[in-house]
């Protein structure tokens, strides 16, 4: 096992709410992060639909960002979440895994960028998409 994919399952295990939800990597490297989780009734928004409540999409795609963040090349020590903007397109299907693609595409001396998007089975239709802004901070002496 890689030192990266180590400290991404520490990162999610340090997350009470990732545990919770089931939420596991599938990729990480490069700034970019596949985290996904599976159809939990638990977290059913709507029992007559039995589609998956909005708020444990947004927790997936978050948690994604931020690995994406952490295993960026410039090698933050930290992140957190300063701005999230979540466009929901679609319910996902019940019944089907989620799957968060995150990429940190751009980072300043402080902020990172990043751009994800949710799907289920059918990644030809997004669930969601968002982009976002995360704070950074940098061991000692690194620069952007």
């Amino acid at each position: 096992m890689t030192d990266l994919i180590r400290i991404a399952r520490q990162f999610i295990e340090a997350i009470p709410h990732a545990r919770a939800i089931g939420m596991e990597f599938e990729e990480l490297g490069d700034g970019r992060a596949v985290i996904s989780m599976p159809y939990d009734t638990r977290f059913v928004g709507d029992p007559v639909t039995g589609v998956i409540h909005g708020g444990a999409v947004s927790a997936l795609m978050d948690t994604a960002s931020g690995a994406a963040v952490m295993c960026h090349p410039t090698a933050p020590v930290s992140t957190a979440t300063l701005d999230l903007r979540i466009d929901y397109f679609r319910a996902a299907t019940p019944g089907q895994r989620i799957r968060a693609r995150a990429e940190c595409y751009h980072v300043t001396r402080s902020v990172a960028f990043v751009r994800v998007t949710a799907t289920d089975e059918d990644e030809s239709r997004p669930v969601a998409a968002a982009t976002g802004a995360f704070t950074i901070d940098r061991p000692a002496g690194m620069g952007p």
